[in-house]
């Protein structure tokens, strides 16, 4: 029986797929242009169902390590980034041919865990990524091996992904890998352990199934089931499944029964404004008049310039201000898009004044309404 959690994922609409070098590799033998196209048609089915797709690939470092005519896999960082930046070029250029084909454009998307964790890079790393899904763009994300060095790097594309799925409020994030899912055992040593169908993102008692990465990439079980506590963060649900499949995202998006799903305990609206809540670095103030207030309070909308009476402190893109009547009482608290000298320059104009005033125009809000909390 089809569980209620299984037909939430029929109305997920911005998902973000991850593929395992696994499933992209010839044994290890550069890319496997006949898997590679397979994924490609897969996506472009989810995308006439009217889904939004963001891919975390794999494959890069292996397709590197062919070119470069090295059999193993080496330790040294150099060596690997050296071979991320030979293979990039092979896995771009393969996705691109792909998808092409559907006259789709793709975009290479290459983050580090600085982009993430900074704030002001985090929110131009969103835009960025939301408006090449706008301009049905299909964006192809990997960690950016070349620059990346072993205090920042992310350590595995499951732990990308994860980040991403909450960096756009995704949906859905599903990891495709070469096994059917979580198993209670290992499958090689126990035939008969039990598929985990249906778990909690955040059930820790999972991690004593997890096992280790296999030898083209870093990540196990384990750094799935991570990445899935990381998505939840944002009320994203995740399926871990099996490539092999070959209609393996046709299925998940018709709420059958593959894989193991784990679910978030939370909405994803929910989940980001309790993350705003928990902020207490309030690095400006912004007081506003009573039109956006009332905007705010009572109407549910989005913080625009033309409602800001006076700006307080200074801050960047990105950081978290509080929003102020008149009174002095705070009424809300966000993330800005814009820094402080902007807002100045920007307070009591309208939206399209921004380019002439900024020379350039980012987005149309102070602060969107997802980045904003009502106090």
């Amino acid at each position: 029986m089809v569980s209620e959690a299984r037909e939430k994922l029929k109305k997920a609409r911005r998902w973000v797929v991850k593929i395992g070098s696994a499933l992209l590799t010839n044994n290890g033998n550069g890319l496997h242009h006949a898997s590679l196209d397979r994924w490609v048609g897969q996506i472009m089915q989810l995308r006439q169902q009217g889904i939004e797709v963001v891919l975390v690939s794999s494959g890069a470092i292996a397709e590197g390590l062919t070119r470069l005519g090295w059999k193993h896999r080496p330790s040294a960082v150099h060596e690997l980034q050296a071979a991320a930046a030979v293979g990039q070029m092979g896995l771009i250029q393969a996705y691109e041919s792909c998808f092409q084909r559907y006259g789709t454009h793709t975009a290479q998307v290459l983050l580090t865990h600085d982009d993430i964790s900074d704030r002001e890079r985090y929110l131009n790393a969103r835009s960025s990524l939301r408006t090449l899904v706008r301009l049905g763009v299909v964006p192809v994300v990997n960690e950016n091996d070349t620059v990346a060095t072993e205090e920042i790097r992310f350590g595995d594309n499951d732990t990308l992904a994860g980040l991403v799925a909450n960096l756009i409020e995704a949906h859905l994030l599903v990891i495709l890998t070469d096994q059917e899912g979580l198993f209670r055992g290992d499958p090689k040593d126990k035939p008969d352990a039990e598929l985990v169908y249906e778990a909690s993102a955040g059930d820790a008692s999972l991690e004593q199934y997890a096992g280790e990465g296999g030898a083209l990439g870093r990540g196990g079980m384990l750094t799935k089931l991570r990445a899935a506590v990381i998505a939840a963060k944002s009320g994203t649900d995740t399926v871990i499944a099996s490539g092999h499949d070959g209609n393996a995202l046709q299925k998940i998006a018709a709420g059958e029964i593959i894989g193991t799903l784990l679910t978030a305990s939370r909405e994803s609206l929910a989940a980001r404004k309790q993350w705003l809540a928990g902020q207490s670095r309030i690095k400006g103030k912004l007081v506003l008049d009573h039109g956006a207030v009332k905007a705010l309070c009572l109407q549910g909308k989005s913080l625009l310039a033309a409602g800001v009476i006076s700006v307080e402190g200074e801050f960047r893109r990105g950081e978290i201000v509080a929003c102020q009547d008149q009174a002095g009482k705070e009424i809300a608290r966000g993330l800005v898009n814009y820094d402080a000298a902007e807002t100045r320059r920007v307070q009591g104009k309208g939206s399209d004044e921004f380019e002439r005033l900024l020379g350039y125009i980012d987005e149309p809000e102070l602060i969107h309404r997802d980045n904003l909390i009502i106090s």
